[in-house]
């Protein structure tokens, strides 16, 4: 199967949503290839982080993650489909 699904995960008050965030990826971990966490400044934790996936899995795999993360109060996410033709 391709992973040609990356997602992004912004998370606007992290000490607040990233206990539910954590759980939904963690149920979802057979389709994340890929995860990387950023936050804006290592000396002062910030509050606003952002979570890149790569997904290996169906699109109904892909939107059903997607709706769950959306549901979790100040988490925003987007997706874009990588196409590489040779």
């Amino acid at each position: 199967m391709e992973c040609s699904t990356i997602m992004a995960v912004l998370i606007d008050k992290r000490t607040d949503a990233a206990p539910k965030v954590q759980e939904i990826l963690t149920d979802n971990g057979c389709i994340i290839e890929t995860r990387l966490g950023l936050h804006e400044s290592v000396d002062q934790c910030s509050e606003e982080g952002l979570i890149l996936l790569t997904l290996c899995g169906s699109q109904e795999e892909i939107d059903e993650l997607q709706a769950e993360l959306e549901k979790v109060h100040r988490v925003k996410v987007d997706t874009m489909q990588l196409s590489f033709s040779e």
